[in-house]
């Protein structure tokens, strides 16, 4: 009976992290948004660091996009990202997203395991389900690289996403803007904004959007799928009081996800790979499937400026998550399979509260305190040839930080800043894995074979400390040393493991030349990357769980340049990340298929599962490798060219490209199962602006229509879209 692989099944579909504190997104004043130029490149602002800076004069390795940007370089959902931004790589594992920057962030898949980089929408960290949703009404996204250990806290090892949408505009009339499109795959997409200043003080912003498309995929399996379609449809209403030096901004959101099920075929090297069928677009499976996700928000952010200039600031959130889930987890029609009905909610709750000087002096500072705790439900009900496997628990989590910042002016142009963080997380366990339930022979119940209950506690002292050198009003100079970690867990009642920590050296310099027209950043980093967490079976017992296997070295160069010539601009990025994984001794789990084999045999004794096994053939030591999820090479960039064509008329054709080299998935390192093959995507878009208000627009990604993986789930991978184009007409109004 294969306990073990439902039990890692539910490890995978249930995961949730916890975050160190949320970031407290500002209002419209203070959110990201491009800043005119009169030549040149135009200004990016950011508000991650909780004050309203200028991208260029920020201290850290960061990719901010404007919502025009977003549109440019086809970034739609999370997993976009990557193709934009350098160092970043975002993997589909199903449920959820492993996010990792510069190869640090989430290598396993068990719920015990946080995140190491950390997502926040509109100031309120998510949780890695339900994170795969539409963007739509945008203001900015900001991609931060390196811990941010004083500000965000824990989860943060690897860096921090901040996706902010957009609130109302008080000091413009009634306006908006809609969108309607269509493509291939019966593909249909329509977004809408209204922005209605009721008064001087007071306004609202509705927005929604709607997406359907076919599936990419062929069902040729015994029973009919759907599986890789997309149904998609949500909306955001956002109120926004300013009377004088108060502010306050709420914001309520919904978001509704069906795509027929996973789409997804057995790895190579793996035991159901004979029953793989036809090409990657080809799925066979023999049970019906299905998912359907479904989120709530709502926030509340609260400002009051004193008239000394403190401004003191509250964050108040709340989430709730649900996914409910018919799974075929071999992904085939082959014999012994397992089908599963899968359900995982959680509900998030937040707090936290600022005090943030003024810049005006030599010295200005941030003081912080964060709460949040997370409330999770699993019910995970599988049946493989009649045979019952139930996993039916959850836990709550709970994270504090208390945090501080200052930089102080040594002399003009150089500055000092300090920033430290105290943190602490708690997580408690319950629920069971049971088999048997209704079978003769076993309990009424079913039979308990794994606890899921279990109890951990840590808390750690992060922070950071950089020099700045303003050398001129275009050149920044910057060095610093960062700490950062994510928490540790634990696998059952009498198994724990420790916090992953992170020590970061880094230094960058950004610039701007030939009157702005040309704007850069470079960056060289060093990481010492410890207790680096992942899931392995333990041959005495069996059962797998997470250890502390590695340490990990980590370093490397990026780069970031953009440019802008009258109508002709451009940008690029790249970055080199060398990993080096310390050797391990393991037992190789993929050719075993998840069985629970049990503990392992005497001496002498032939292997008879479920009662024992002889894991010894299985067992393997690496000679080191990269980091997982760790490409070595990432790099990409877009040209456009605006060509006027009498009146406000215009024709702007623009093309992007996005290369992500290989990365590894396991430690085994197997090229054939544990390696997702680099890739390149190219994607263009041509823009014919009518006026103002009118726009047509004629798009196409993956233009080669390459076929490549984008993650693995168990023993099945999922695969990146092919070949799609379509029109949008953008009215604005």
């Amino acid at each position: 009976m294969k306990t073990q692989f439902a039990l890692g099944c539910a490890m995978t579909l249930a995961f949730v992290t916890q975050p160190g504190t949320a970031f407290a997104q500002a209002a419209q004043d203070t959110a990201s948004a491009p800043e005119e130029a009169s030549e040149g490149v135009g200004e990016i602002i950011v508000t991650a660091q909780r004050r309203k800076e200028k991208l260029q004069d920020v201290a850290v390795s960061a990719t901010a996009f404007d919502a025009s940007a977003l549109a440019d370089k086809a970034v739609t959902n999370l997993a976009d990202l990557q193709n934009a931004s350098p160092a970043l790589s975002i993997s589909d594992g199903g449920i959820t997203q492993s996010i990792n920057i510069r190869g640090i962030g989430l290598a396993s898949n068990s719920p015990s395991v946080t995140a190491g980089v950390a997502t926040y929408v509109d100031g309120l960290f998510q949780p890695p389900i339900v994170q795969a949703n539409s963007f739509y009404d945008l203001a900015s996204v900001e991609v931060l690289r390196g811990p941010q250990g004083t500000l965000v806290g824990s989860n943060s090892t690897g860096g921090a996403i901040f996706i902010n949408t957009q609130n109302p505009l008080l000091d413009e009339g009634l306006g908006g803007y809609a969108m309607f499109g269509g493509g291939n795959y019966n593909s249909v997409q329509s977004e809408a904004a209204v922005n209605l200043p009721v008064s001087d003080t007071f306004g609202l912003r509705a927005a929604g959007f709607y997406r359907n498309r076919d599936s990419f995929y062929t069902s040729v399996g015994p029973v009919g799928n759907d599986a890789g379609k997309l149904r998609e449809g949500g909306g955001r209403l956002t109120a926004m009081w300013k009377p004088g030096s108060f502010q306050a901004v709420a914001k309520v959101s919904f978001n509704d996800r069906d795509t027929g099920g996973y789409a997804y075929r057995p790895i190579l090297g793996t035991p159901y790979d004979v029953f793989r069928v036809g090409d990657i677009r080809t799925i066979s499976f023999d049970t019906p499937v299905a998912n359907r996700e479904r989120s709530f928000q709502a926030s509340l952010e609260l400002r009051q400026e004193l008239a000394s200039g403190i401004t003191l600031r509250s964050v108040t959130g709340y989430q709730n998550k649900r996914i409910n889930a018919l799974n075929d987890v071999d992904a085939s029609a082959g014999p012994g399979g397992i089908a599963e009905d899968y359900f995982a909610g959680e509900k998030v709750y937040t707090q936290e509260i600022n005090i943030i000087s003024p810049t005006e002096g030599r010295f200005d500072w941030i003081l912080g305190g964060y709460f949040q705790r997370n409330d999770i439900a699993i019910r995970i009900l599988q049946d493989q040839q009649g045979f019952p496997t139930d996993i039916i628990g959850g836990n709550q989590r709970t994270t504090t930080g208390l945090f501080a910042q200052g930089n102080y002016e040594i002399v003009p142009g150089l500055e000092a800043q300090l920033g430290a963080r105290y943190s602490t997380y708690k997580a408690t366990g319950y629920g069971d894995v049971t088999i048997g339930a209704g079978i003769p022979g076993f309990p009424p119940g079913g039979l308990a074979v794994a606890s899921l209950a279990g109890s951990h506690k840590d808390s750690l002292a992060t922070g950071k400390f950089a020099l700045n050198w303003k050398v001129d009003a275009d050149n920044l100079l910057y060095a610093l040393v960062a700490r950062g970690y994510k928490p540790g867990g634990f696998n059952s009642p009498t198994s724990n493991f420790d916090p992953e920590r992170v020590i970061s050296y880094e230094a960058g310099w950004k610039s701007a030349f030939l009157r702005n027209r040309i704007r850069t950043q470079i960056s060289a980093f060093y990481n010492k990357y410890a207790n680096f967490q992942f899931n392995v079976v333990e041959p005495s017992t069996g059962f797998a769980g997470v250890e502390n296997i590695s340490t990990v070295e980590i370093k490397g160069l990026e780069a970031q340049v953009q440019g802008r010539f009258g109508g002709f601009g451009f940008d690029a990025n790249v970055a080199f990340v060398d990993s080096d994984l310390a050797s391990v001794t393991f037992v190789n789990t993929r050719q075993l298929g998840g069985a629970n084999l049990g503990p392992q045999c005497p001496a002498g004794t032939p292997s008879a599962p479920p009662f024992c096994f002889d894991y010894a053939p299985f067992i393997q030591t690496t000679g080191g490798g990269p980091n997982l999820y760790a490409p070595r090479w990432t790099w990409g960039g877009g040209v456009e060219y605006e060509i006027p064509l009498g009146g406000e008329m215009s024709l702007t054709p623009r093309v992007n490209y996005a290369y992500v080299g290989e990365q590894f998935t396991y430690i085994g390192y197997s090229p054939l199962s544990d390696r997702l093959n680099p890739r390149g995507l190219l994607s263009a878009i041509v823009t014919l602006r009518i006026n103002d208000r009118l726009k047509l627009e004629a798009w196409g990604t993956n233009l080669t229509n390459k076929d490549y993986i984008t993650g693995q789930l168990n023993s099945n991978e999922f695969y990146g879209a092919p070949r799609e184009y379509g029109v949008k007409l953008n009215v604005t109004f």
